[in-house]
Formats: structure tokens, C-alpha cells, sequence
């Protein structure tokens, strides 16, 4: 089976509220697909940019040492830069905010040398009903931890989803790490 690592305590509780914080006042944009494609039956989500909000530095510093640990431990792969900003994603009930089915290595300049994709659980996981980040890395299906401040890594080829938003709202933080395309 495919490796899909936790990291139960990557980012603190304190950590996350002053992300959130950071990012409440920020513009955000409609989710997209790759090439800028919008399709609201695939993904329904809004999306701010840390590149785009002051303070966020330390942001990236944390993912840079989660991707350091894990890839020596457990991946292995050959990761040579983080070529997109790191982003927040809100899934709100009032939209149904959700993911189908994807994976994160796709057409574009970008996508095509994605790697590993690390996701961030930014909300308390009381705080919305439904949302769940699901990954099949197999022929299974892995519900990724709600715990607040839990990261899950995985290779950006692996299937993935966040099934729909009932009630509240979740927010994640998504980066993903890039080298040469897979063979």
C-alpha cells in the first residue's frame, strides 16, 4: 500500500486560530481546478493565498520542517522546491463546500511536478459536520485526522476528497512540494 503519513500535532491550537486569523480579512478567491477551470459539482471552496498575506512566513517555515522529517522517514522522494503558494481553503455548509475525487498531479507546469501534498486541519473538528478529508492510497479508503493542527502527507498521485460540508465550516492549509514529474 501506498504510504500516507499523520502528524497529530504539526501545527499548534494556538498556531492555527492566529492563521485563521490572519487570513479572515484577506480577499479570497472561488476554488479552481488546474489551468484555472472552475466546476462547482468537482469543488466548491473559497481560497486565500499565503503568498498574498503579510505575517505568514512562519507558515511555510513549519511546512518546510514537516516535509524534511517525513520525506526522510517515509517518502523519499526527489523534492527539490515548493513551487506554489501555500493556501487556505474554506468549505462552508451554506454551499455544500466540498472535493470530488482528485488527485493533485495533473496537466500544467505546475501540477505535472507535484510530489507530495501536505494538508493542514486548521478548524476544530466539532466545528463543521461532514468535510472529511478521504484518501484511497489503496484499494481502502483513510479518513484523514480532524484533530486541529493534524497534518496528513501523501503523494500527490493518490486519489483524494472532501466530501461535503453539512454544517459550520472547515478550513484546511494545502502546500505541496515539487520535483521532477513521476516516471
Amino acid at each position: 500500500m501506498i504510504a500516507v503519513q499523520s502528524v497529530s500535532d504539526a501545527f499548534s491550537g494556538a498556531d492555527c486560530a492566529r492563521l485563521l486569523d490572519l487570513v479572515a480579512s484577506a480577499p479570497t478567491r472561488d476554488a479552481k481546478l488546474v489551468r484555472q477551470a472552475r466546476d462547482h459539482n468537482l469543488r466548491r471552496a473559497d481560497l486565500v493565498w499565503l503568498d498574498e498575506v503579510d505575517g505568514t512566513g512562519w507558515v511555510m517555515d513549519r511546512m518546510i520542517e514537516l516535509v524534511r522529517d517525513a520525506n526522510r522517514d517515509v517518502f523519499d522522494f526527489d523534492i527539490t522546491e515548493f513551487a506554489e503558494s501555500p493556501q487556505v481553503a474554506r468549505y462552508g455548509a451554506e454551499r455544500e463546500g466540498h472535493f470530488g475525487w482528485h488527485s493533485d498531479v495533473g496537466e500544467g507546469r505546475l501540477a505535472e511536478r507535484r510530489k507530495l501534498t501536505i494538508v493542514v486541519q486548521l478548524s476544530e473538528p466539532d466545528a463543521y459536520g461532514g468535510g472529511d478529508l478521504e484518501l484511497m492510497p489503496g484499494a481502502n479508503t483513510v479518513t484523514a485526522d480532524r484533530a486541529r493542527g493534524a497534518a496528513t502527507l501523501f503523494p500527490a498521485f493518490v486519489l483524494h476528497r472532501v466530501t461535503p460540508v453539512t454544517a459550520g465550516e472547515r478550513h484546511s492549509l494545502t502546500v505541496w512540494c515539487h520535483g521532477a514529474p513521476f516516471r
